[in-house]
């Protein structure tokens, strides 16, 4: 790691001084830190980094902006732009857990296929901070990241079900799968139809973990290990990124690492389909219709609306239990991007409680949501002149929002559900994470996770 992160500051510890723009003068620096900020044109602008020189040219330590209202996240830039060595922060952070998480996912590289870290910084942990929360969040977030940013070659559907399996490992959790044909046998016929056109069989991975009397909370996320968009296949440009598109898988897995090693005193299930989206001479056609595990009759009008239909099988299988809270997260649309871009995923409940915690913990801890409306006048969008419901609408318009209706109808007896339609990538870089995969999310649901069971 790029970044470690200790408990006990070292003696030759350097020290970092936050400092907010045009506040130079009540930031505790010595007047000599002050003159050379002013030579420089350093004002406390956020994401600069000023280091500053001792005597005899050494290193006496750095200035860093925080800007005015940027954020804690961006103290993450630290992470690339400090010298090799020890450093702490000369007073605790307005948010000190924040800070110290934003410098441990600055410093995240991916390094599977020979990629190297350039430096390696120690940096002292606030005495405000909890050290074990710190870890297991940035812990969480990067098994993500590495699953995200792992190509389709090393994370189809069998690779995907390891992960899952040494994840359930590391905690003694359960893992059960079903595969294949089996698919069919026991009533998946949405998941088995989207992946039986890949050399990678079709699975539905089972995750289960914590006391069986404890309240229920049941993560699906969507494993699509690749998507060519089926036989209504994508350019090749949209092919680009789609090794992201188990992005939800990923994203559940990794919100899954932070409950367990919490302790949190839940029972916990995982659900992901896992399939590859393949083109071959049984890949499923635009028109056909599938009967889905809920018996909702599915028509096809589009193949590479495939999420939806994984999602719906195993949504279904959770609903039958009524967990007191439900979680799904996909990369499932584009509209989502056109609405609100890559760095803000929308959410959709129709859970007042639950939409407010979500909000104010996605402020708390810097990870953005946002609501969208669950528009009952859009459900009528998607219907079929031969089944019960299309998995596509006709016009085009509100595709997040409807596809959020589509799964909805694979909902019926939890209350306490909520979908987040997420990008899992960061398509340049930002102080807390390079380009690449990206938790999103995740860090807001452990923080509603934790207060409600905690």
């Amino acid at each position: 790691m790029p970044v470690e992160l200790v408990e006990k500051k070292q003696k030759t510890a350097l020290p970092v001084h936050l400092v907010a723009k045009g506040r130079l003068e009540v930031a505790g620096l010595a007047p000599s830190s002050i003159a050379w900020a002013r030579a420089n044109g350093f004002s406390g602008e956020a994401g600069r980094t000023l280091i500053v020189p001792g005597e005899n040219g050494v290193l006496a330590g750095a200035l860093f902006g925080i800007g005015d209202g940027e954020g804690m996240l961006a103290v993450g830039a630290l992470a690339r732009s400090l010298p090799e060595g020890d450093w702490h922060f000369a007073s605790a952070p307005a948010e000190p857990e924040l800070a110290a998480i934003a410098l441990a996912l600055g410093g995240y590289v991916f390094t599977r296929y020979g990629k190297k870290p350039s430096k390696t910084l120690r940096f002292a942990l606030p005495s405000e901070a909890d050290a074990s929360y710190v870890r297991r969040i940035a812990d969480g977030v990067f098994l993500t990241r590495d699953l995200v940013n792992t190509p389709t070659s090393d994370m189809g559907p069998d690779e995907l079900e390891k992960a899952a399996r040494t994840l359930a490992g590391a905690h003694k959790a359960e893992v059960s799968v079903i595969k294949g044909d089996d698919l069919l046998k026991q009533n998946f016929p949405m998941i088995h139809a989207v992946g039986r056109a890949s050399a990678g069989a079709p699975r539905l991975i089972d995750m289960t973990w914590g006391p069986n009397n404890a309240p229920k909370v049941t993560l699906v996320g969507k494993g699509v290990c690749f998507d060519t968009g089926g036989l209504d296949i994508k350019p090749s440009s949209g092919m680009l990124l789609m090794k992201k598109d188990m992005g939800g898988a990923a994203n559940t897995l990794g919100l899954a690492s932070m409950i367990m090693a919490a302790g949190l005193r839940i029972r916990l299930r995982v659900l992901i389909p896992a399939v590859e989206n393949s083109i071959a001479g049984n890949a499923f056609r635009p028109g056909d219709v599938l009967v889905s595990r809920k018996g909702i009759t599915v028509e096809i009008g589009n193949t590479d609306a495939e999420g939806r239909l994984v999602l719906a099988d195993a949504l279904a299988l959770a609903d039958d239990e009524e967990p007191q809270l439900l979680i799904d997260m996909a990369t499932l649309t584009g509209a989502a991007r056109v609405a609100l871009g890559p760095d803000l995923p929308p959410f959709y409940t129709g859970n007042e409680a639950l939409a407010s915690e979500l909000a104010a913990a996605s402020v708390a801890v810097e990870d953005p949501l946002w609501r969208m409306p669950l528009w009952r006048p859009y459900d009528a969008k998607l219907s079929s002149k031969v089944a019960d419901i299309n998995n596509v609408t006709s016009d085009g318009f509100a595709g997040s929002i409807t596809a959020a209706l589509f799964l909805k109808r694979f909902v019926e007896k939890t209350t306490g559900w909520a979908h987040l339609d997420i990008f899992a990538w960061n398509p340049s870089d930002r102080p807390h994470g390079l380009t690449g995969g990206e938790a999103q999310g995740i860090r807001a649901l452990e923080r509603v996770i934790s207060k409600r069971y905690g």
